[in-house]
């Protein structure tokens, strides 16, 4: 049985305000259609938040996404064919997140200036409501998670 986009959001949402990271909330929130347990999905996905390893790179909700993508379309075999369907499903899935969010990167999500992000440390930002008022994190996330229920529930990318 599927589960709608919209329970899978809130899901997501709540892992978020749980504390942990966007690539966590949005990967785990599917671990048991990509077949693992909660905590096997929040080890795998971990480095992968705050744009992997708090780095500012790709967003870890869309990390998380791609994750959720390969756990249900990835190839098993090193056939090209097999990889590219893949990629483009991943490159097709980015250009949805980039029409919405207009870049695939953190730092340009929550408009980090080269000062800012050179005084980035590994130390996550406390969670407050200030926090979450700040970013664009938890539509980020929304979002991800919808288009992996759309995975899910065999919709194809647009």
């Amino acid at each position: 049985m599927t589960i709608p986009g919209e329970y899978r959001a809130a899901r997501a949402l709540d892992y978020f305000h749980q504390g942990y990271n966007c690539s966590q909330s949005v990967f785990t929130a599917f671990a048991d259609v990509c077949g693992l347990s909660e905590e096997t999905a929040l080890r795998l996905s971990s480095p992968l938040g705050a744009g992997i390893g708090r780095m500012r790179e790709v967003c870890g909700a869309f990390c998380g996404l791609s994750m959720v993508a390969g756990s249900l379309h990835g190839n098993t075999s090193p056939d090209t064919g097999e990889k590219e369907k893949i990629f483009s499903l991943v490159q097709s899935l980015a250009a949805d997140f980039k029409k919405e969010f207009g870049t695939l990167y953190c730092r340009e999500l929550l408009g980090l200036t080269p000062e800012q992000l050179a005084g980035e440390t590994a130390r996550p930002g406390d969670r407050t409501a200030a926090y979450y008022a700040s970013r664009p994190c938890e539509r980020c996330i929304a979002f991800c998670a919808r288009l992996a229920a759309d995975l899910e529930a065999g919709t194809p990318a647009h």
